[in-house]
C-alpha cells in the first residue's frame, strides 16, 4: 500500500505511516495533476493547500482514508468521500493552542498598533503619539463558537480582564455560565454588546458571510473584529467598506476567501485599519508536529485494520461515543447480517431496540453497525462511513429505541427487519460481559456464537432430525464446530431451529439436500464477518 503525503507536512508523518505502508512525499498539485496519480494510493494526507474535490475522489479508486493535518476540512469534498466510503480524519486538538494564541496575539497587536509602530520605528522614526493604542482590560469580547479553540481564547481573554459573551448553538447556557461568561441566546444578542468579536466556527453554508454589512450594522460603532478561523466567514467587501466608513475601527484577519492568491482581496486594498497575516494560526513548529503525528497515526491504524479516532464523516463513531459500546459493535453488525440474509423481499425498515445497561448510553454507534451489517448483505463495498448514507438514499426507515423493560442480560440488542414480504427479529447479547451470543431468532430461544459460516435449519420436532443433517454435512466433509437447537416457548409450535456453525461454506447443493429431508423446511446458509 502507498500513502501520498503532500502540502509540506512534517516529515515525522512519513516515519509513522511507513510502519504500515509506503509513504510518498510529493509537492502540492493541481486537481488534474492529483487525479493523474491518486489512483495508485490507499491514503492521502494533506494540509489546506490541496483541494480534494469530487473529481479527485472519483479518480481515487483505491483510496480508503483522507487525512487533513489540521482542524478544518473545507478543502475536502466530504459528501463525495462519504458516498465512496472513504474515511476523512482530521486533528481537532493538534493546533488548538497555536490558533488560540494567534487570535489573542492579533487582538493585542491590533489594539496596540504593534505592526505599524514596528515598521515606523525600523525607519528611524519616533512616533509615540501616533500609535496610541487601546487596552483590552474591561472590554467585552464576543466569541462566536465555543469549541476547543474558542474556549482557549476565552481563558486567555479572561486572564486579561476582559468580559466575555458567547454565542454557540452547540453549547449550553449552563456550560458558558459555569465558565464565567455570558450566554447569548442568538447572534443578535451578541452584536450590540461586544467591543471585540472573534469567530471560531467551521466554514459551512450557514457560516459563509456570517459577518456582513447587515450584521455589522447591528454591532457597536467602532467594533474590532478578528478572524483566525476560515476565509469567507466575514464578507471581505463588506468589511473593507465598514473599515473605511469607521463602522469597524480595526480588524485582524489571518484567513482569506481566495488564499493564497490574495492580491485582489478587498482587505489587501482597503485604506482601513487592518492587520493581515498569511494563515499563520496553526503555523507553529509544535502544532505542525502534533497534527502530523495525530493524522499519520490514524492513517497507519486504519490501513492496519484498526479504527480512526477523529473521523469527521463518521460522527456516530467518535471515541467518546464508541468506547462505552465497543464490545457490542461486532455483535450488532452480525445481527444485521443474520437478519438480512434470513429475509426475502425488498428491505423496508430497520428497527433496533436496546435494553439493560445499553439503554443508558448513546447507541448511535450500534445503529451504524447494524445498518452496515444489513446493507452489506446486498451492496458491495459498504463500511461505517457510507452505510448510513446508502440507507438514507434508498429510503429505508431506520430507528433505534431504548427500553427500560427487564432483561436476562446486562445489555441486549434486538433487531426487527421488515421487508415487503416478511419480518424477522433477531436478538443478541453479551454473556459474562465479553462473549457475544445470538439469543433469540423470531421468538426461538437460542444461545449460539455468531461465526463466519452458519446454517439455519427449521425442522419438525421428531427423532433423528439432527442426525440426518449431521450425516449430510459429514458426507460432504463439512465440519460442525457448534450446534444449538432453538425452541419456541409456545407449546403448540412443533417447529424448532437447528443453528449450526460450520468450518467452511455450505453451498446450495448441500442446502438443497438438507432441505429435501422429510420434516425439514428450507435450510439457509449465513455468512457473517469475523
Amino acid at each position: 500500500m502507498k500513502v501520498l503525503i503532500t502540502d509540506k507536512i512534517n516529515e515525522t508523518a512519513k516515519q509513522i505511516i511507513d510502519e504500515a505502508a509506503e509513504g510518498v512525499i510529493l509537492p502540492t498539485m493541481s486537481e488534474d495533476e492529483l487525479c493523474s496519480v491518486i489512483g495508485e494510493y490507499s491514503a492521502l494526507m494533506v494540509r489546506s493547500q490541496t483541494k480534494v474535490t469530487a473529481k479527485v475522489i472519483e479518480a481515487a479508486k483505491n483510496l480508503k482514508i483522507i487525512g487533513r493535518a489540521g482542524v478544518g476540512v473545507d478543502n475536502i469534498d466530504l459528501e463525495a468521500a462519504t458516498k465512496r466510503g472513504i474515511i476523512v480524519v482530521n486533528s481537532p486538538d493538534g493546533n488548538t493552542n497555536a490558533a488560540a494564541e494567534h487570535t489573542v496575539a492579533l487582538m493585542l497587536a491590533m489594539s496596540r498598533n504593534i505592526a505599524k509602530a514596528a515598521e515606523s520605528t525600523k525607519q528611524g522614526k519616533w512616533e509615540r503619539s501616533k500609535f496610541t493604542g487601546h487596552e483590552v482590560f474591561g472590554k467585552t469580547l464576543g466569541i462566536i463558537g465555543f469549541g476547543k479553540i474558542g474556549h482557549h481564547v476565552a481563558e486567555a481573554a479572561k486572564a486579561l480582564g476582559m468580559k466575555i459573551v458567547v454565542s454557540d448553538p452547540y453549547t449550553t447556557k449552563e456550560v458558558v455560565e459555569k465558565f464565567g461568561a455570558k450566554y447569548a441566546e442568538s447572534l443578535d444578542d451578541l452584536w450590540p454588546v461586544a467591543d471585540y468579536i472573534t469567530v471560531h466556527v467551521p466554514k459551512t453554508k450557514e457560516t459563509m458571510h456570517m459577518i456582513n454589512k447587515d450584521t455589522i450594522a447591528k454591532m457597536k460603532k467602532g467594533v474590532r473584529l478578528i478572524n483566525c478561523a476560515r476565509g469567507g466567514i466575514i464578507d471581505e467587501n463588506d468589511l473593507a467598506e465598514a473599515l473605511e466608513k469607521g463602522l469597524v475601527s480595526q480588524a485582524a484577519v489571518d484567513v482569506f476567501e481566495g488564499e493564497p492568491d490574495i492580491a485582489d482581496s478587498p482587505l489587501v486594498k482597503t485604506t482601513g485599519d487592518i492587520l493581515l497575516t498569511p494563515h499563520l494560526g496553526a503555523s507553529t513548529e509544535e502544532a505542525q508536529l502534533k497534527v502530523a503525528e495525530d493524522v499519520a497515526e490514524q492513517i497507519r491504524d486504519v490501513l492496519s485494520g484498526g479504527s480512526a479516532r477523529s473521523a469527521v464523516n463518521i460522527p456516530s463513531l467518535k471515541p467518546e461515543k464508541l468506547e462505552p459500546v465497543k464490545d457490542y459493535m461486532q455483535l450488532a453488525e452480525n445481527i444485521g447480517e443474520l437478519a438480512m440474509q434470513m429475509s426475502s423481499g425488498n428491505l423496508k425498515g430497520i428497527y433496533i431496540t436496546v435494553k439493560g445497561n445499553l439503554a443508558d448510553l448513546d447507541v448511535s454507534p450500534l445503529e451504524t453497525a447494524v445498518v452496515k451489517g444489513v446493507i452489506s448483505s446486498f451492496v458491495n463495498d459498504v463500511n461505517y462511513v457510507n452505510a448510513p448514507v446508502i440507507a438514507k438514499n434508498k429510503g429505508f426507515d431506520v430507528s433505534a429505541t431504548k427500553s427500560n423493560t427487564s432483561t436476562d442480560y446486562i445489555g441486549s440488542i434486538t433487531l426487527k427487519l421488515v421487508t415487503d414480504k416478511e419480518t424477522n427479529t433477531i436478538a443478541g447479547a453479551l454473556i459474562a460481559n465479553d462473549m457475544p451470543r445470538i439469543v433469540k431468532i423470531n421468538g426461538y430461544n437460542a444461545s449460539i456464537e455468531p461465526e463466519k459460516h452458519m446454517i439455519i435449519v427449521p425442522h419438525q420436532n421428531k427423532p433423528s432430525m439432527v442426525a440426518k443433517v449431521a450425516t449430510i454435512l459429514g458426507n460432504k466433509n463439512i465440519n460442525i464446530t457448534r450446534m444449538n437447537v432453538a425452541q419456541n416457548r409456545s407449546d403448540d409450535d412443533n417447529i424448532s431451529l437447528m443453528i449450526i456453525n460450520t468450518g467452511s461454506e455450505v453451498d446450495t447443493a448441500v442446502l438443497s439436500e438438507i432441505s429435501a429431508v422429510d420434516g425439514i423446511c428450507k435450510a439457509k446458509y449465513i455468512n457473517l464477518t469475523a
